[in-house]
């Protein structure tokens, strides 16, 4: 049976701002703390994150309101389905609410949720605080 969660946290940043370094390379490597990351602004292009671990495709992106992207990591046995994640972006006190919804994980997928607050939402709180 396939996993699912959802995740959120207000970071202190415009939507516009996050939204915009989520699918900016440079700027995505930088609020993740990873060294190298590909992105696109287009549905349809492969992304790359956290030098390699995660790749995917772009399936919709609202501009600074939401973006679905086909998922998965290096963990991820061939046999297995892509996932799928979905990260909203509202207006929020301090900043914006931003909501991950991760779906059609394998079994063994329950580790990215903590993953998700340790490796993106963490880092990002840093990232975007420093620079307002």
């Amino acid at each position: 049976m396939a996993l699912s969660f959802t995740v959120s946290a207000i970071i202190p940043a415009n939507r516009e701002t996050i939204y915009n370094a989520w699918l900016d390379a440079e700027k995505h490597a930088g609020m993740t703390n990873a060294a190298d990351a590909i992105a696109s602004t287009k549905v349809g292009d492969t992304f790359m994150a956290h030098d390699g671990y995660i790749t995917g495709t772009n399936k919709e992106l609202v501009p600074y309101s939401k973006i679905v992207q086909v998922w998965r990591t290096v963990e991820f046995s061939d046999d297995e389905e892509d996932s799928i994640i979905e990260v909203t972006f509202e207006d929020a006190e301090g900043g914006t609410l931003v909501t991950l919804t991760h779906s059609k994980l394998p079994p063994h997928g329950t580790q990215y949720e903590s993953g998700w607050v340790t490796h993106y939402f963490e880092p990002m709180k840093a990232y975007f605080g420093d620079k307002d």
